[in-house]
């Protein structure tokens, strides 16, 4: 199988979807060979030991996990589940092994890739949905997890809840061999990145894409092509990433939402790529999906 470059996007497990039971949970945890992705708050726990760094330990007592509250991922080709959940140590207990590290870091640093990121990335989605999803939305009683994290069913009306994801259109606005970039104010120093917003309901992906460029930027947008897609767990969205026509140029930008918003042509951007552009202007790294439209763009 080929791993996508994008991060988060590499995940191969097969999530049970027609066979899991709630007795799952139980069956896992006594295998020894079961993985387990712990959480300290939305922060991975990554085990260090012997030199290696994985986001998964056997089956530990160590992690001290919340059992109530441990979802069944899947399992790999070989049979070996997966589990995620909250663990229950402080912090500064853990074992010097165990490092807590927030999402965004771990791939700045490349210290997890391929199928284990994207595994990562699948149980950081649903932990925290079940962490914030506690309450039935429609009689505010308490929820229980059925089906090994598979969704939440209310104690009172039994009312069914299911895991949530926030779709987002990510757009690379280009006219001839121009692209649209924008800066939010809470991007790094120098970063320019591709403009996006949520898809609203009732929405297609091709309109989200035309209301939030002009929204944002004052541009008027006519083709929209979708690219490819990347899951993002922070907490639980899905990246959807587009080229778009612009047919119009004259920017007049949003400056309650950004702080910049200007075009760019290709010799500029593979600069902000590289790394030297004069100004130290920079893009995304490739990891993200607005890296990966703005690297795939300055080369066709």
């Amino acid at each position: 199988m080929k791993h996508s470059p994008l991060a988060f996007a590499g995940g191969t497990l097969n999530r049970l979807s027609e066979s899991r039971t709630d007795n799952s949970i139980a069956l896992a945890l006594a295998n020894s060979q079961t993985k387990v992705i712990a959480f300290a708050g939305s922060k991975p726990l990554l085990d260090m030991a012997e030199g290696q760094i994985k986001c998964w330990r056997l089956n530990s007592e160590a992690l001290a996990l919340d059992l109530e509250k441990i979802i069944l991922l899947g399992s790999e080709e070989d049979g070996t589940m997966w589990l995620a959940g909250p663990s229950t140590v402080e912090i500064e207990n853990l074992s010097p092994d165990i490092k807590a590290i927030d999402l965004r870091s771990i791939v700045a640093q490349g210290l997890i890739s391929g199928a284990e990121l994207g595994n990562l990335a699948y149980g950081a989605a649903l932990n925290t949905w079940h962490t914030n999803n506690s309450f039935c939305c429609k009689c505010g009683s308490p929820s229980k997890m059925v089906l090994a994290g598979a969704k939440r069913q209310c104690s009172n009306c039994n009312a069914e809840h299911f895991p949530r994801t926030d779709p987002v259109a990510i757009m690379m606005v280009t006219h001839n061999d121009q692209c649209l970039l924008g800066r939010s104010p809470h991007f790094p120093p120098g970063m320019y990145s591709c403009l996006a917003g949520f898809v609203e309901a009732g929405e297609t992906i091709e309109d989200a894409v035309r209301r939030e460029t002009l929204e944002e930027s004052g541009i008027v947008l006519g083709d929209v092509t979708y690219i490819a897609s990347q899951p993002w767990p922070m907490p639980h969205s899905l990246m959807i990433g587009c080229y778009a026509e612009a047919l119009t140029t004259s920017i007049q930008f949003d400056a309650a939402e950004l702080e910049a918003c200007r075009w760019f042509g290709k010799d500029e951007l593979r600069s902000m790529i590289s790394g030297t552009h004069p100004e130290e202007l920079t893009a995304p790294l490739r990891g993200a999906i607005a890296g990966f439209l703005m690297a795939k763009w300055v080369v066709e």
